[in-house]
């Protein structure tokens, strides 16, 4: 296969980041859980031009490089601009989650360096007696989640429910909304919504 122009070189900014557009066609396809044989075939590609790219041994054209991310899809711009370094970002520990939360209740947020979440994913834990106000809550966007442990009791625009482990709750956050631990001891959720409200 005969080597084409190369594209304009790109400035390493830290040792993670790729900086060839081999290296850099990898690591996206690999965010975007493609194996080399899967992105070969929605490109009309051989498997053998994917691997030659990605190994740095061919540098694509421009038509040749915007011919292999249609098959992601992705546009040419969004590649070069694609933060790998952030987004290469999937697992949390624990303390790795920054407590949202206030006073007897917690919400402790997933995903908080990631500038561009389309949800807030929370592990939210309330105090015995501890609730969100008497004001109800109303903003917009859906939410769910489901209790792990203890019992929360939520209205929703004039309906309540006590719930308990493994029961769950999905609704559009616009509606007036409150939750509070009738309970003695904690309770634990997993919820999420979105668009992020955190």
């Amino acid at each position: 296969m005969a080597r084409a122009e190369e594209p304009a070189a790109e400035t390493a900014t830290d040792a993670d980041t790729p900086t060839g557009v081999g290296q850099r066609l990898r690591v996206v396809r690999n965010l975007y859980g493609l194996s080399q044989r899967e992105l070969a075939r929605r490109a009309g590609l051989t498997h053998g031009t994917i691997s030659l790219i990605e190994s740095e041994r061919v540098s694509p054209s421009v038509a040749s490089l915007k011919k292999v991310l249609d098959g992601i899809p992705l546009s040419l711009s969004d590649f070069f601009t694609f933060d790998t370094r952030e987004s290469r970002r999937i697992f949390y520990s624990a303390d790795e989650l920054p407590n949202m939360g206030s006073g007897d209740i917690v919400f402790r947020l997933v995903g908080a360096d990631r500038q561009k979440r389309a949800m807030t994913v929370l592990h939210e834990c309330y105090a015995p007696g501890a609730d969100t106000g008497e004001a109800m809550l109303s903003h917009d966007g859906e939410e769910g989640g489901v209790v792990i442990r203890g019992e929360i009791e939520l209205t929703v625009a004039g309906q309540q429910r006590t719930l308990g482990p493994g029961e769950a709750y999905y609704f559009e956050s616009r509606l007036p909304h409150r939750f509070r631990n009738p309970g003695d001891s904690p309770c634990e959720i997993i919820s999420a919504n979105s668009p992020p409200s955190l």
